[in-house]
C-alpha cells in the first residue's frame, strides 16, 4: 500500500488553508494530524472538520509535540514563513507555504537556505498554477507559441480584504506593514512577480510605484505597480484593492516577437500576424498537476525537482522582484539586480 503522510498545520491566518486541507484531505494519501494556531476560535473551526486531529496553542508546540509529522502546511503571516521553515526542515519535515514566499527578501533566502541544508523539498503554492488556463498560457509561452516574449502584464485585483469578505485573522494582518511586507504591493503584485521569474529569471532593473489611492482606514497601499526590464523585454505586475468589478481586458496578456497571448473567460486568446484570432478552450488538469498537495506528494515520491512557479528558485527570485519594485517605490530610485 502507498503511504500516508502525516500533515501539521502551522497556524490558520491565511484564509487559502481551508481550501488546501480540502485538496490534501482529497488526495487519500494524507492525515491531517494536527494543527498549531493561537486563535481559539480559528482552531475550534479547525477542529470541527478534523475532530481526530490535536489542538495545540502555538505551531511551536505543535512541532515539539509530533514527533512523527512527514509534512507541513504554513498558513502564518508572511512575515513568520521564514521561522516556521527552519524548524519544520529541522525535524525533516517537506514544508509548503502559501504565497508569497515571504515579507522580505532576507527572509525567503533562510527558507531556501534551511530546506537545503536539511535535504528537503521547499514548495511555495501560488493558486494560479492550478488554473487549465494558466497552465495553458505557460505552456504556449514557455514552447516559444508567440515567439521571443518581449512584455507580459498581469494583474491582480479586487475591492480589498475586508471589502471581499476575508476572515479578520487574515486581513488585519495583510494590513500591516511588517507582517505582510506591503499591503496590496505584496499581496497581489506577487502574483505577477512570480510569473515574470518564471519566464525570464530576474530582471536587470526594477521600477516601482505604491500608495493609498481609495482607502479611508490606516493601510500600507491599496495600488501598486512594478516594472521590470529585462534584456530584450520588460513586465508589470499590477496589484489593487480598490478594484470594485471584474477584470474589462483579457489578463494577463503578452506579445512576443511571433505573436500574442492572453486569458479571457477563461479561455487563451490567440493571435498570430495576418491570421484570425484563435480562441482556445484550455486542456483539462490533469495528475500530478492538479493541486499543490497532488503535486508535492509527487514530488516527494518520484524525487523529482519541483518545477514551475511553486518552485523555491522561482519563488525566491519572485521574492527579489517584490524586493526590488518596493524598495524603488519607497526610494524614487529605479533599482538594479541583483539587489
Amino acid at each position: 500500500m502507498s503511504k500516508v503522510y502525516k500533515l501539521g498545520v502551522a497556524k490558520l491566518v491565511h484564509d487559502h488553508v481551508w481550501g488546501e486541507l480540502s485538496h490534501w484531505a482529497a488526495t487519500g494519501r494524507v492525515e491531517i494530524v494536527a494543527v498549531g494556531e493561537s486563535n481559539e476560535r480559528l482552531r475550534n473551526r479547525f477542529a470541527e472538520k478534523f475532530p481526530a486531529a490535536r489542538l495545540y496553542e502555538s505551531w511551536e508546540a505543535m512541532l515539539a509535540g509530533e514527533a512523527e509529522l512527514d509534512i507541513v502546511q504554513i498558513a502564518a503571516e508572511n512575515c513568520a514563513h521564514a521561522e516556521i521553515t527552519e524548524a519544520a526542515a529541522a525535524k525533516g519535515c517537506h514544508v509548503i507555504s502559501e504565497k508569497p514566499m515571504a515579507a522580505t527578501l532576507a527572509q525567503a533566502n533562510r527558507m531556501v537556505a534551511a530546506c537545503e541544508k536539511a535535504g528537503v523539498p521547499l514548495m511555495v503554492n501560488w493558486p494560479t498554477a492550478w488554473s487549465p488556463a494558466f497552465q495553458e498560457l505557460e505552456r504556449i509561452i514557455l514552447s516559444g507559441g508567440i515567439g521571443e516574449l518581449r512584455y507580459f502584464k498581469y494583474r491582480s485585483a479586487h475591492n480589498g480584504p475586508k471589502e471581499i469578505g476575508c476572515d479578520e485573522s487574515f486581513w488585519s494582518w495583510l494590513y500591516d506593514e511588517e507582517k505582510n511586507g506591503g499591503g496590496a504591493f505584496m499581496d497581489y503584485c506577487c502574483y505577477g512577480a512570480a510569473m515574470m521569474a518564471r519566464f525570464l529569471g530576474l530582471p536587470e532593473k526594477v521600477i516601482g510605484m505604491r500608495g493609498v489611492l481609495a482607502k479611508d482606514y490606516p493601510i500600507p497601499d491599496d495600488n501598486a505597480l512594478i516594472d521590470a526590464w529585462y534584456k530584450g523585454a520588460h513586465c508589470v505586475a499590477e496589484a489593487s484593492w480598490t478594484q470594485v468589478t471584474g477584470y474589462v481586458t483579457g489578463n494577463p496578456y503578452a506579445y512576443g516577437s511571433e505573436g500574442a497571448i492572453c486569458l479571457q473567460g477563461g479561455k487563451v486568446q490567440l493571435m498570430k500576424p495576418g491570421k484570425p484570432l484563435e480562441i482556445l478552450e484550455p486542456t483539462p488538469l490533469e495528475a500530478p498537476y492538479r493541486s499543490a498537495p497532488e503535486y508535492l506528494l509527487h514530488c516527494i515520491e518520484t524525487g523529482e525537482a519541483l518545477q514551475g512557479v511553486c518552485s523555491a528558485k522561482v519563488s525566491r527570485d519572485a521574492q527579489e522582484i517584490l524586493e526590488a519594485g518596493k524598495r524603488a517605490a519607497d526610494s524614487g530610485q529605479v533599482q538594479v539586480l541583483p539587489l
